[in-house]
């Protein structure tokens, strides 16, 4: 049986460069796993940071976390390495801005080769949480109150500014959170408690996106639950997230023993099937496909559940929380990738 070539596209040019290299070098360990091995030919594509694409040596390199040398001579990013045309699927595993947000989906659609993961719509109402909200709303799930503001409100005269601050204030109060919509791994983000650091907020979230959302806080406790699927997704168990940090920010995540995971997470069963049902809604909502990881806020002195956001391209290295997950539901982190290829295959003939 001939193997099918699978294109693996890392790096890029977001903040999240070094992550993915980490879930590239996991799913490339899983495609050399029996019986995957048999199955599949690993071809991977290094994306740098200024955006050149190449294969062959420099891409070995990074995925083995040895830094490539810059790009020598001109950049030229519609250059792409001569191999790209000999893919049969396309594995993109690119965090944040330029990877997960519609764009290279895009790029990737024009190939006409199916690939994993949510197509342009779902990748890109998945990315901005502005969007991502209006879709949840329209869907009627749950959310904590929200304000949406853009850059140019934040750096318009100090009048415009203050009816803003006051507008925050009046909706939402605090604490609350500044989350500029279009990063990921809470980069960019801040909990607010007071008028000078709400103002001080809204400008670093203005330098990072010119779209920013302004969320309530609440006392909650912070559980996920992975989506697998196309047009009939399932859920996982739900897992939650401890920390000891103020809120879950970018070096809480990524610093070890920072946070611990709980899978499954202690929860009635009422409450389970409620996120698992809301995971689903959520996925089906913004359209995305192949996989996804949602994100909610339980409130125990209540019962109520919010959800917080989807990550149609979560982290995927084989300590992150999405292969976990499905992990403690019976799908092995091999069978995982190998699951994600088919589901791309599926999708791409059903589309044609």
């Amino acid at each position: 049986m001939k193997k099918l070539r699978v294109g693996l596209v890392f790096g890029g040019c977001s903040g999240e460069h070094e992550v993915s290299i980490t879930s590239a070098k996991a799913i490339q360990g899983a495609l050399h796993t029996a019986p995957n091995l048999d199955q599949y030919e690993v071809v991977p594509f290094y994306i740098h940071k200024n955006g050149c694409w190449q294969s062959g040596p420099v891409a070995t390199k990074a995925l083995e976390m040895v830094q490539p040398q810059n790009f020598a001579g001109e950049i030229n990013r519609w250059q792409f390495p001569e191999n790209t045309s000999t893919i049969d699927v396309w594995f993109p595993i690119l965090h944040g801005p330029n990877g997960e947000d519609g764009t290279l989906q895009g790029l990737l659609q024009l190939m006409q080769v199916p690939y994993v993961g949510s197509g342009v719509l779902g990748s890109s109402a998945g990315m901005d949480k502005i969007a991502m909200k209006i879709v949840f709303e329209a869907a009627g799930l749950a959310q904590v109150k929200y304000v949406p503001v853009t850059r140019a409100q934040i750096w318009s005269d100090a009048c415009v500014f203050t009816q803003l601050c006051d507008r925050i204030e009046s909706e939402i109060g605090y604490p609350n959170f500044v989350k500029p919509a279009n990063l990921g791994s809470s980069v960019g983000i801040s909990k607010v408690r007071t008028r000078s650091e709400l103002e001080a907020a809204l400008d670093s979230a203005a330098s990072f996106d010119r779209r920013i959302v302004v969320e309530a806080g609440v006392v909650a406790r912070e559980v996920e639950c992975a989506v697998l699927g196309n047009s009939q997704p399932r859920a996982s168990v739900v897992g939650e997230i401890s920390f000891d940090s103020d809120f879950y920010d970018y070096e809480t995540k990524y610093t070890e023993g920072r946070a611990s995971l709980q899978i499954p997470a202690p929860l009635p069963k009422e409450i389970t099937q409620k996120i698992q049902e809301m995971a689903i809604s959520a996925f089906i909502a913004v359209d995305a496909a192949g996989l996804s990881r949602v994100d909610f806020f339980y409130v125990e002195s209540t019962g109520e559940v919010f959800i917080n956001e989807i990550n149609t391209l979560p982290g995927f290295t084989a300590t992150s929380m999405y292969p976990q997950l499905w992990g403690a539901s019976g799908v092995s982190f091999p069978d995982l990738v190998d699951r994600l290829i088919q589901l791309a295959v599926e999708y791409h003939a059903v589309s044609e």
